[in-house]
């Protein structure tokens, strides 16, 4: 009997001008390193001592002199006359370690992130920090649902073509050398900003058109990397970021910082109080990301300004082609985005909540007949939804123990800083610690969660308008591009392997550094005549 051999399967040539291999799923997953995997190891046994040392072993001692200190506030007085004999009660020890502990186990990796998220819910309910009611009650909070909703809008812009057609078409049209295709990522970027609240969906949506850029121009990643690759990809990263710095909308984190600063003011920040003082900084800082990587961390040689693939732009013109003419459903979504923009943009004359407005926006994209998506078609990461639940419900923990203000109150007594410490001193010192935290926190919601009431309490403390502090804490929310670790869009664009750590480092840190100088400035000079800081001309606040 004649035996033939097996035939093979033939090899899949990989096609570096395909976009369906830039995917999220298609992506390889990166393999942690050595001190990754030591930390994930170490990490459960750190956070497990965390929660025992600081909630039943360890008292705060510089807590008990607070009632002999002569510069003791009212408000400090207020905290410590709940405090037991020692400092804190039981209950604000127990919150501070569950919060170390989770601050541990989201840092190290050491389980998943909404794993971390599910213990911690449950854990501020087993020590009675909260009750099951308010502990669970935080998957319903109103930027959870504005999240919810956000997804269902990008779906839908997904689904339709809508975001992939205006982004080829942009780039087809202006996107004429290296120089003009980074250029037309910023205005890409600022526009899809405005609509879309999600940073992930942003960077979703874009991933695979910069990375077939990036291929035309030569950059394949891994031992293949250039300049143009690692350019394309990190600017994209820092305006995927800042440009949700621009508008309140722009993240759940945004929107959650206004909230927190409207319930201690008694009113609210609006769509367009946001937008007034942050464009100007949005587009600013973009500008300023745009000229360092080209003239000094990425600059492009002759080689790489010239594509490297022949009718490799062609390919995207192809690849526009394919989406034909604009259909109904495009033209659907397009008016319902432009709608929702305009009630978000003119909240301030109607008062309808941002959650509201996509809710409506939300139920419209996905009614029968008239609709433009099915549920089937909505891509909502639950995963992300947990984690952000654990944060809100670790902010609702601070809440209830009222462990930021007293722990405010508690390090300015124990430094001897009196009430006269000048507010510039104050503006410095919190949006300091507000923009660099980012490089240790994982979460910008968690962030938010923190930093936005200890902001309140120090405003507070030292007798200063709450929005001429916390709202410029809140506008450094969104630096979250330095390191693979400090956002979603910064994890999923380290996988594709155009950069190093230590590029994305030097050219990050760089321009969150020059983020902190322009707030700086802009609370001199901007938010000044905005009336944000003392001394305004205009008093909008």
């Amino acid at each position: 009997m004649v035996q033939f051999p097996e035939e093979k399967p033939a090899q899949t040539i990989f096609d570096p001008l395909d976009m369906h291999n830039y995917r999220i799923e298609k992506l390889p997953k990166r393999k942690k390193g050595g001190i990754e995997k030591w930390l994930a190891i170490i990490g459960p046994i750190l956070a497990i001592l965390a929660f025992i040392l600081f909630g039943f072993v360890i008292e705060l001692p510089f807590l008990q002199d607070i009632e002999a200190n002569s510069l003791v506030s009212k408000e400090a007085m207020k905290a410590f006359d709940t405090l037991g004999p020692k400092g804190f009660t039981r209950i604000n020890h127990l919150m501070l370690g569950i919060f170390l502990a989770s601050i541990i186990l989201w840092m190290t990796e050491a389980i998943p992130n909404y794993l971390t998220s599910l213990i911690l819910i449950v854990g501020l309910v087993l020590t009675g920090v909260l009750s099951e009611k308010e502990s669970y009650a935080q998957l319903g909070h109103p930027v959870m649902w504005l999240n919810i909703m956000s997804f269902v809008l990008a779906s839908m812009l997904v689904a339709t073509g809508v975001a992939k057609r205006f982004a080829l078409w942009f780039i087809l049209k202006f996107g004429k050398s290296a120089g003009s295709i980074f250029m037309s990522f910023i205005v890409i970027n600022i526009v899809l900003s405005a609509f879309i609240s999600a940073t992930t969906a942003k960077a979703a949506i874009l991933l695979p058109i910069f990375m077939v850029i990036a291929a035309i121009y030569g950059a394949r990643g891994g031992a293949n990397r250039n300049n143009f690759g690692r350019s394309i990809v990190l600017q994209n990263l820092v305006y995927i970021n800042v440009g949700a710095s621009g508008f309140l909308t722009g993240s759940g984190a945004n929107l959650l910082a206004a909230a927190l600063i409207g319930g201690a003011i008694g009113g609210s920040i609006y769509f367009t109080d946001w937008a007034m003082a942050m464009l100007p900084m949005m587009v600013g800082i973009m500008l300023i990301a745009y000229i360092l990587a080209m003239k000094v961390f990425f600059p492009l040689s002759p080689e790489e300004r010239t594509p490297q693939i022949e009718g490799g732009m062609e390919r995207l013109k192809q690849e526009y082609k394919k989406l034909g003419t604009i259909t109904l459903q495009e033209v659907k979504s397009i008016v319902i985005f432009a709608l929702i923009l305009g009630f978000w943009s003119t909240d301030r004359l109607h008062g309808i909540s941002p959650t509201a407005v996509a809710f409506v926006g939300a139920i419209v994209a996905l009614l029968p007949r008239i609709g433009i998506i099915n549920w089937n078609e909505v891509d909502i990461p639950w995963h992300l939804m947990l984690f952000s639940a654990g944060a809100y419900t670790l902010g609702a923990g601070f809440a209830a123990t009222d462990l930021p203000s007293i722990s405010v109150n508690a390090f300015f007594n124990h430094l001897g800083i009196g009430n006269n410490t000048p507010f510039w001193v104050l503006y410095l010192m919190l949006t300091a610690v507000m923009i660099f935290s980012a490089l240790i926190f994982q979460s910008k919601t968690m962030r938010a969660m923190i930093f936005i009431p200890i902001a309140i309490g120090v405003a507070q403390r030292f007798g200063f308008s709450i929005v001429s502090l916390a709202l410029p804490v809140a506008f450094m929310i969104e630096h979250v591009y330095v390191l693979p670790f400090n956002s979603k869009p910064a994890a999923l664009l380290y996988e594709t392997d155009q950069y190093s750590l230590t590029d994305t480092f030097k050219y990050g840190f760089t321009i969150m550094v020059i983020a902190w100088v322009l707030n700086i400035a802009a609370g001199e000079t901007w938010f000044r005549i905005l009336g944000i800081t003392p001394n305004g001309v205009f008093g909008l606040f």
